[in-house]
């Protein structure tokens, strides 16, 4: 897949400032996490596969009586403070141990106004520190879309992994003022909630809320609106991600972000993430 085009035209002005969102979901922001070991969890409204895996049955004399299973060994919940703390940790772990990873991504991209919508499946290989490749496994929909906002968007983020500086945007104290709101259940885990406010106004950083997992510090949700525009078509940028643990680290697993433009209306793009095959320069915490 060719991945240069022209710039300077209207239409990548109006659907590049997507990828500001990318900032907070593609390689660059990938280098800036990382986590305990677990299970991975994939998205409830992300498209994946599921497996199922039966195991045999044991046989237990009538004569003796069966130990009841040992329920797994729950964590407690970290104040507020420490998981914060923990997190902040993990950034600088994945910055140093992710090596590479390969993943399959699912963009899909409409303009609600004329009811035009595209989407590419691609094979996404990352290689630290600034080397981002898409192979295209399928594609469908209108020309137009897929060409001039998935494309684009695209070669936007292969451009921002090899120009940018991650930490710039990164979920730091650097940049960002945390402040912890609640405390509450999402999807069966308790997390502690955040409050984040830019430090400065500056591209690829946003206002909104953090979740972190309350027994792991982990990060499962970061939403939000960008705090400074990329052009004078768009008027705001918002958007919600859900993340998922695999092999020690963090991913973005879906993206859905929403953008409102003077011209045409509003533009919507959705970003699932799967399959991620991660590679270590060091074992993560070791």
């Amino acid at each position: 897949m060719n991945l240069k085009y022209g710039k300077g035209s209207m239409d990548e002005a109006l659907f590049i400032c997507i990828m500001l969102v990318i900032g907070l979901s593609s390689s660059s922001f990938l280098a800036a996490q990382n986590t305990a070991p677990s299970a991975s969890t994939a998205s409830a409204d992300s498209p994946q596969s599921t497996f199922l895996r039966d195991s045999p049955l044991c046989l237990v004399p009538a004569t003796i009586s069966a130990a009841p299973p040992v329920a797994p060994a729950v964590l407690p919940n970290m104040s507020s403070d420490l998981a914060l703390q923990v997190y902040q940790h993990r950034l600088k772990e994945q910055a140093r141990n992710l090596a590479s990873y390969s993943a399959t991504t699912l963009v899909r991209a409409e303009i609600p106004a004329t009811s035009q919508s595209g989407e590419y499946q691609l094979r996404r290989d990352y290689l630290a520190p600034r080397t981002l490749t898409f192979k295209v496994i399928r594609s469908a929909g209108d020309a137009f879309v897929k060409t001039n906002v998935i494309a684009r968007l695209l070669q936007f983020e292969v451009d921002h992994v090899q120009k940018d500086d991650p930490s710039r945007t990164a979920l730091t104290s650097v940049n960002y003022i945390f402040s912890h709101q609640s405390t509450t259940t999402l999807d069966g885990r308790p997390v502690h909630i955040y409050q984040v406010k830019p430090r400065a106004k500056r591209l690829g950083l946003f206002k909104g809320r953090i979740y972190l997992d309350a027994r792991s510090g982990t990060l499962v949700r970061a939403e939000g609106r960008m705090v400074k525009s990329p052009s004078l078509f768009i008027k705001s940028i918002h958007f919600e991600q859900n993340y998922v643990e695999i092999a020690g680290f963090t991913f973005p697993s879906r993206i859905h972000s929403q953008v409102r433009t003077r011209i045409v209306g509003n533009a919507v793009v959705d970003i699932y993430d799967q399959d991620y095959q991660p590679g270590s320069l060091a074992r993560p915490g070791g």
